[in-house]
């Protein structure tokens, strides 16, 4: 664990360095660095592993951006944090020599909706990404061209915390995009289950064998 970077963050090398291939790991409310590494692992055998903890305490709970009230954002406020882990993400490029055009996200939650603005508002950051229980929380102004990106999504239909029309309604500004999206319905709630680790880990090896 290291502080370095603006964020506290675990790296862990790939087992191959020649292949270039990292998985941002990004955790939920409350979680930290630690948190969704062995998921991380098991979607991206071998793969270089970046998990940094969100700067935002919510009641002591980690967070990447914080909320007004329980589905309630300030654009702004999430728009500069999401700048804030691509700055974090570009240096994490330098300071590990990774291959900026081999980065995968996996976000849960909060973290798989700051990973789904990073990619919204920086395209390039990330190649692409697997959001589990997303939510729409920005909507950029600006038009992106997401051409050759691809996302993973994993939402629950029993989900008391997001609304389906929320997922819809990321999904269509990701095709907007023009991004490749992938939507799986889990019957679960806002908790994972370990079939949607066993999808995001095949959805994730054919994009790798694409790049």
């Amino acid at each position: 664990m290291t502080e370095d970077l603006g964020f506290i963050h675990r790296f862990i090398p790939a087992e191959d360095p020649a292949s270039g291939e990292t998985l941002l790991v990004l955790h939920g409310t409350g979680g930290d660095e630690n948190d969704l590494v062995g998921i991380g692992q098991a979607v991206a055998p071998g793969a270089a592993i970046l998990s940094p903890r969100g700067n935002v305490l919510e009641n002591g709970a980690p967070r990447f951006f914080r909320r007004l009230a329980e589905g309630v954002f300030d654009p702004k406020e999430v728009r500069s944090r999401a700048e804030e882990l691509a700055r974090f993400v570009r240096s994490a490029v330098i300071t590990y020599r990774l291959d900026p055009e081999r980065i995968f996200a996996l976000g849960y939650s909060n973290g798989a909706n700051i990973a789904s603005t990073v990619m919204l508002i920086q395209p390039g950051i990330l190649q692409g990404a697997i959001l589990l229980r997303p939510m729409l929380v920005y909507e950029p102004t600006e038009q992106r061209d997401l051409s050759g990106s691809a996302v993973f999504i994993s939402a629950g239909r029993m989900d008391p915390i997001v609304p389906t029309t929320s997922v819809e309604r990321l999904v269509a500004l990701f095709e907007s995009a023009h991004a490749d999206v992938t939507l799986k319905w889990q019957l679960a709630a806002h908790s994972l289950v370990p079939s949607e680790v066993r999808e995001a880990a095949e959805w994730l090896a054919l994009q790798r064998a694409r790049v």
